[in-house]
């Protein structure tokens, strides 16, 4: 399941973005990916990974939005095709009989995320040794 590398990749790049802040520490709360209808990539299993991958990290319970991004089907003499089924593709226009183009879908892109400052960590008593 290719979705499990995609969701740890997507993990790395934000933790990366936060550990590099010098104001921290931060805790990641949301993560928004877009996902293309043509990537390959199924978002329930990509969601299911990401709560796999963020389960033992301090940002345990961090949730991934998927921005679902359709392609899109058009006729150089007709326009975008609207009546196309989602999945399936047309190889000509029904209007005209022109072949058709496939724009979009292809995305596979953090588009934001968020989070809030992590609670400091104890600090060792000044008698007791530090663990």
């Amino acid at each position: 399941m290719h979705e499990l590398g995609i969701a740890a990749e997507a993990y790395r790049m934000c933790r990366a973005r936060l550990d590099a802040r010098p104001d921290g520490p931060f805790r990641l709360e949301r993560v928004a990916l877009a996902v293309g209808e043509l990537s390959a990539v199924e978002p329930d299993l990509l969601r299911f990974a990401w709560e796999a991958v963020v389960e033992d990290t301090p940002d345990r319970g961090a949730v991934l939005e998927v921005e679902w991004r359709p392609a899109r089907q058009s006729c150089a003499a007709c326009g975008e095709v609207k009546d196309r089924q989602p999945g399936s593709w047309l190889r000509l226009c029904p209007a005209c009989g022109g072949a058709l183009s496939v724009e979009g879908g292809q995305e596979l892109d953090v588009l934001r995320f968020t989070c809030a400052r992590r609670a400091a960590e104890a600090a060792p008593s000044a008698g007791g040794a530090a663990r």
